[in-house]
């Protein structure tokens, strides 16, 4: 008979976290703020339309400010007191996500903007033949 593995970390324990990483991704129609722990593991999370903003609201910095607010107050339930920030995207919920993380308490160790950039794009089409 095996025996059962204890699931280590699961919401019924209450995990408690310290350290996480907050990434907030920025589009131009949405903006996602997902907190984890260390490991990668996912703790909390929040976008601009769970918050109830539709269509051309969610791009907004209102909304990204709201959906980083919602985020991080989940994660601080659970413990979290330092976090480093990464952030990808163009989108215009950046600066306000970043504001709302700075005024929410948690001591940030670092803010990295890992928006990715292509070394030399893609291939052009084929020229055309008439």
């Amino acid at each position: 008979m095996t025996k059962a593995i204890p699931r280590i970390g699961s919401r019924k324990n209450g995990r408690r976290i310290q350290k996480g990483v907050i990434h907030v991704q920025a589009s131009f129609n949405n903006t996602i703020v997902t907190v984890t722990d260390v490991i990668g593991r996912v703790v909390s999370w929040s976008s601009a339309g769970t918050c109830g903003f539709r269509g051309t609201r969610r791009g907004t910095p209102f909304a990204a400010q709201t959906a980083a607010g919602n985020a991080i107050r989940t994660a601080v339930d659970q413990g979290l007191q330092r976090a480093e920030v990464m952030i990808k995207g163009p989108g215009l919920g950046r600066d306000a996500a970043l504001r709302a993380i700075r005024r929410s308490g948690i001591l940030l160790s670092f803010v990295r903007d890992v928006t990715p950039m292509p070394h030399n794009g893609c291939r052009p089409p084929k020229k055309r033949r008439v």
